[in-house]
């Protein structure tokens, strides 16, 4: 699918065609990233020099920071609109701000991020109205939520699980849309939308009562998982070769990743406010379920959002490996009570994540900008494209 082919995400005319506006975006994005590494390791128990109270941000700079502003910048992206490239930017304001020690005013510009990123989901949801669009918005609701408890003082253990819920519909949201490449029943169209009224309902709950919430919600990301598992399409595209498997292989591992997170937000009810339950559930999705899709991904969304193109390589499959190979050993040390375990998990989970933005930047230097109009970069560019990527046996 070429952007022309959706008027949701045809380009603006005479939209500025170079990737240095958007690369702009991206860098503090990264930067972002690696202070969250830094500062997560830090909280782990690593003996660094900490920066003032960057270890008490870890969260917001992967979520709001990093997160938030490249889903934003896709957003934008996907809409075609100059307006729409001011959300991702003010997320990444707020990454900045962060960075520098102004906690409020960095909460303030990611929380303002966040309500573009919903305008611009509500806009294309009632342009196009399908189940798919109204996930999208919903998710983007869930961050704004989030966020705006963040600004209200909240903790951030009280608030994180609407930060779950923005990613989780988010990316949920775009695997139904691609899923309609294999004509999906009416019943299992039913029956996501039954998940995603019982992931909003265990999030709000969870505001109130946080055990009867997290059960709730434990249950609705079991039943998310099992849906993806069942619909997805990566089973297809799993059976092919190069790229395409890969990103199926990166899927379907991120698929179990929410499961182990919905399974430990059922047995940790309650207790979900810190300490290694705390812990584990959390990575299970940040880092098993939303990296998976990342590392899947980046060879298709760096294309459409950064104007650049990424060369496939076989040894994409090593930073996967060792991304849940860490995680293994950063659960198996939350829930032993082994704690060097969990540190050393914890610092390979970070290495994991660096040696893929090493490989994915090498791939990008050995491949080359494209410039062909005709190329990728025109591109649809959510986490669906992988289905393009080869027909279906």
């Amino acid at each position: 699918m070429v952007a022309g082919d959706d008027p949701v995400t045809a380009p603006a005319r005479g939209a500025r065609r170079g990737p240095s506006a958007r690369v702009a975006l991206v860098l503090p994005a990264a930067l972002a990233l690696l202070a969250a590494l830094y500062a997560g390791l830090v909280r782990i128990g690593w003996g660094f020099p900490a920066a003032g109270a960057l270890p008490a941000e870890h969260g917001p700079l992967m979520v709001g920071g990093f997160l938030g502003t490249v889903v934003t910048l896709e957003r934008a992206v996907a809409l075609g609109r100059r307006s729409g490239f001011l959300y991702p930017a003010l997320a990444a304001a707020g990454a900045l701000a962060l960075l520098a020690g102004f906690g409020i005013w960095g909460a303030a510009l990611v929380t303002a991020g966040s309500a573009g990123l919903v305008g611009m989901s509500v806009a294309i949801a009632r342009r196009h109205p399908a189940l798919h669009h109204t996930t999208l918005a919903l998710g983007a609701a869930c961050w704004l939520a989030g966020n705006a408890l963040w600004v209200a003082g909240w903790p951030i253990y009280r608030l994180v699980p609407w930060w779950v819920g923005f990613l989780v519909l988010s990316i949920a949201g775009e695997r139904l849309e691609l899923s309609r490449v294999l004509s999906p029943s009416r019943g299992s169209r039913q029956a996501f939308a039954a998940i995603v009224a019982a992931v909003l309902a265990g999030l709000a709950l969870a505001t109130a009562a946080r055990a009867a919430g997290d059960r709730l919600a434990g249950a609705a990301l079991l039943a998310t998982a099992a849906w993806l598992f069942r619909y997805d399409i990566a089973w297809r595209t799993v059976r092919q070769t190069g790229l395409t498997r890969y990103i199926a292989a990166a899927l379907l591992s991120g698929f179990a990743w929410l499961a182990v997170a919905g399974a430990l937000f059922l047995l940790e009810a309650g207790r979900l406010v810190g300490g290694p339950p705390y812990d584990a559930a959390l990575h299970a999705v940040f880092v098993g379920f939303v990296f998976s899709m990342i590392f899947g991904h980046a060879p298709i969304i760096l294309p459409a959002v950064a104007r650049v193109s990424v060369r496939y390589r076989p040894s994409f499959y090593a930073h996967l490996a060792l991304l849940h190979a860490s995680l293994v050993l950063r659960l198996a040390g939350d829930l032993g009570g082994w704690w060097a375990v969990r540190r050393w998990g914890g610092l390979l989970n970070a290495a994991a994540i660096l040696l893929f933005l090493g490989a994915t930047l090498a791939s990008v230097r050995g491949a080359g900008r494209r410039a062909a109009p005709g190329g990728a970069e025109r591109r649809r560019t959510p986490l669906a494209h992988d289905a393009l990527a080869a027909p279906i046996p």
